[in-house]
C-alpha cells in the first residue's frame, strides 16, 4: 500500500544503496553526517508492530548489515539506531555511524550544535563509503531479501 504525500512512499528517501522487495537501504544524505543511512521498508506500515514475526526479522537483519558494515569500515565511537517516524510516519530505521569529533557527539544528530564541523574527518568518511555501501550490497544480496 502506499500513501499519497508519505515522502518515502513518493520518492526514495535519499541515494539508493540497495533496493530489495521488502525495503529499501539508502543514504541520508545529512549534511554534516556522510554515514547516515536508512532502512526503509517498501510498503507504507506506520509501527514496527505493524509487521509481521517474519517481516520483523527480516527488517532487524538488514539493520543489523549496515550496522555491521558501518562499525567494520568506519570504526566510528557509536551507532545509533532510531526508529522514529515522527515527522514521516512510514517505517524506516535510521542507521548513523558517530564519531567524537562530529558536530553534535555525544547528542543525538538532532540536538544542538556542540563544536564546528571537522571537514577532515567527514572528507575522510565520505572517501570510504563507497567500500563501505559495496560491501553493504554484498551482505544484503546475498540474503533472501
Amino acid at each position: 500500500m502506499r500513501v499519497q504525500g508519505c515522502p518515502f512512499c513518493e520518492g526514495p528517501g535519499g541515494r539508493i544503496v540497495f533496493e530489495g522487495a521488502k525495503f529499501r537501504v539508502i543514504n541520508a544524505e545529512e549534511p554534516g553526517f556522510p554515514a547516515f543511512y536508512r532502512v526503509i521498508w517498501r510498503e507504507h506500515a506506520a509501527e514496527f508492530s505493524d509487521l509481521d514475526a517474519a517481516d520483523r526479522v527480516l527488517c532487524m537483519e538488514a539493520v543489523t548489515v549496515v550496522e555491521q558494515c558501518l562499525r567494520e569500515h568506519l570504526a566510528p565511537a557509536k551507532i545509533n539506531l532510531a526508529a522514529l517516524g515522527n515527522m514521516v510516519p512510514h517505517l524506516h530505521w535510521h542507521v548513523i555511524a558517530r564519531f567524537a569529533d562530529d558536530t553534535h557527539f555525544p547528542g543525538s544528530v538532532w540536538a544542538p550544535v556542540q563544536r564546528e564541523a571537522n571537514a577532515a574527518q567527514q572528507a575522510d568518511v565520505a572517501a570510504r563509503l563507497p567500500a563501505l555501501e559495496s560491501a553493504m550490497m554484498a551482505r544484503l544480496g546475498t540474503r533472501s531479501f
